[in-house]
C-alpha cells in the first residue's frame, strides 16, 4: 500500500500498544506526575502565602517602627520641655536667691553704716561738749576774776533755772 495509508494490522497493534502503555502510566505514572504537580503547586502557594505573610509583618514592623518614632520624638520633645522648664526655675531660683541675697547684704550694711552715723554722732558730740566747756571755763576765768561778778552771775544761773522749772 502506499506510504500515508497504514497497514490496518499494524494500526490495530499500534492502538493495544497504545492502550496498555495508557493502561499502565494510568495506574503506575500518571499518580505520580500528578502527586509531583500536585506537590509543587502546594509549595508554591505556601511559598505565595509565606510571601504574603513576609510582606504584612514588614508593613506591620514599619508601621510599629513609625510608632515607636514618633514616641521617641513625642518623649525628646517632652523631655525638652521639662529639661527648659526646670532650667527657667533653676535660674529664677537663683536670681531670686541672688536678689534676696543683695537685699540682706545692703540691709546690713545700711545698719552698720546708720551704727557707725550714730557713733560718730556721739563723738562729735562729745568732742563739742568738751570743748564748749574748755571755751566756757576760759570765758569765765577771764571774765569771773572778781568775787562780785561771780556773786552777779551765780545769781543769775539759779534765776534762769527757777524760771525753767517753773515752766
Amino acid at each position: 500500500m502506499g506510504l500515508l495509508t497504514p497497514d490496518p494490522g499494524l494500526v490495530f497493534w499500534m492502538i493495544i500498544t497504545f492502550g496498555v502503555v495508557f493502561v499502565l502510566l494510568a495506574k503506575y505514572g500518571f499518580p505520580v506526575i500528578i502527586k509531583a504537580v500536585e506537590d509543587r503547586k502546594a509549595y508554591i502557594d505556601n511559598s505565595l502565602k509565606a510571601a504574603r505573610e513576609a510582606n504584612e509583618q514588614l508593613a506591620n514592623v514599619k508601621l510599629e517602627g513609625e510608632k515607636i518614632l514618633a514616641q521617641a520624638r513625642e518623649e525628646q520633645n517632652r523631655i525638652l520641655s521639662e529639661a527648659a522648664v526646670t532650667r527657667d526655675r533653676i535660674v529664677k531660683d537663683a536670681q531670686d536667691k541672688a536678689i534676696g541675697e543683695g537685699q540682706r547684704l545692703m540691709a546690713e550694711v545700711k545698719k552698720q553704716i546708720e551704727t557707725e552715723k550714730e557713733s560718730a554722732i556721739r563723738d562729735i558730740r562729745r568732742q563739742v561738749a568738751v570743748l564748749s566747756v574748755e571755751i566756757a571755763e576760759k570765758i569765765m576765768r577771764s571774765k569771773l576774776i572778781d568775787a562780785k561778778e561771780q556773786n552777779a552771775l551765780i545769781d543769775r544761773m539759779l534765776d534762769e533755772m527757777l524760771e525753767s522749772s517753773k515752766k
